[in-house]
């Protein structure tokens, strides 16, 4: 009797903690309706450039959208005069703080559409007017939320860019949404594990990939992270010629699909695909339940999370510590 008791017991004392448990877990929404932009930007032709963009947001709204990405340096066009100094640099004589007068007209837009929107743009810091950075602007239905700084630049962007050092989680009825640029995707995978800790089920890349690059890098690496991280991938990349480069084009949204271990493209199509450099606009209605973030989840089995920061944290600190590290 009283083993049946203690048994009765302990079960309501399990329903009691699984309740608390999921009252303690947000919910937010599953369905979300996305646009990713396929760009030729104009080079150096920014108001041209900034009318476009706004012409877009207004398609992507038409289509239902509450969700549309732009690709990196989409304000200005991306390629460098690598023969010049700073300040006759294009970036340099076009970047805005943020806010300014480009996002300001965005952030309007924003509002009046009830949209969200992620632009690529060339960033001057507000306190240091000789800093630029290569960033994205970010906003809301309620305006600018602020701007994202690509952590890692790939030559020749440290001809005229600063390195950002602060990841950007977009608040969204969706949960949250890590923004990233390019280099910080294809070859850092730290930020987006970052991201998906944090409870992301979306990551933003935007990229500016060209055939210079390769065909492997970014299918081959947004796929993998797709598979790896159980997560939706929105990649918005330039595409044609710019100055000199020319780019892949191949935006798309990636996530996951009925089959084991394999990614789903719901809209666009790979980097290297026939077509893939024209401009377009690439639209789908995803469900974000289907992101599984299974590497950031309790494990019974292991008693804890397959992903193990704590013991990360030494072996990044040992690497700091080793006086051979960056030589």
């Amino acid at each position: 009797m009283a083993r049946d008791a203690r048994r009765k017991t302990n079960a309501c004392r399990a329903v009691i903690a699984a309740a608390a448990y999921e009252g303690s877990i947000k919910m937010y929404e599953d369905i979300i309706t996305v646009s990713t932009v396929t760009l030729r930007p104009m080079w150096g032709q920014k108001e041209q450039n900034l009318n476009r963009i706004l012409g877009y947001m207004k398609a992507a709204k038409k289509k239902g959208s509450d969700l549309v990405v732009f690709p990196e340096m989409a304000l200005t066009a991306y390629d460098d005069e690598a023969e010049k100094p700073l300040e006759q640099k294009m970036q340099y004589k076009l970047a805005e703080t943020v806010p300014g007068p480009s996002t300001n007209k965005v952030a309007e837009l924003a509002k009046e559409l009830g949209l969200y929107v992620v632009m690529g743009m060339p960033i001057k810091d507000a306190q240091k007017p000789g800093t630029i950075y290569n960033g994205l602007a970010i906003f809301t239905p309620e305006g600018l939320a602020g701007d994202y700084h690509k952590m890692h630049l790939p030559a020749p962007e440290p001809n005229w860019a600063t390195r950002g050092d602060k990841p950007f989680i977009l608040d969204t009825p969706w949960g949250p949404i890590g923004c990233a640029i390019c280099y910080d995707t294809y070859c850092f995978p730290e930020l987006m594990d970052y991201y998906v800790a944090k409870g992301c089920r979306m990551y933003i890349n935007s990229t500016a990939l060209a055939h210079c690059h390769g065909r492997c890098l970014g299918d081959d690496t947004l796929r993998a992270q797709c598979i790896r991280e159980g997560i939706f991938i929105v990649s918005s990349n330039l595409g044609g010629l710019d100055k000199d480069n020319y780019f892949w084009g191949g935006s798309s949204i990636l996530g996951p699909s009925a089959k084991t271990w394999e990614p789903h493209y719901y809209a666009g199509m790979p980097f290297t695909a026939e077509g893939a450099d024209e401009e377009a606009m690439y639209t789908a209605t995803i469900d974000l339940s289907l992101a599984t973030r299974f590497l950031y989840k309790h494990n019974p089995a292991v008693n804890g999370t397959d992903w193990r920061p704590e013991k990360y944290v030494g072996m990044f600190q040992d690497v700091l510590a080793d006086k051979s590290f960056g030589k």
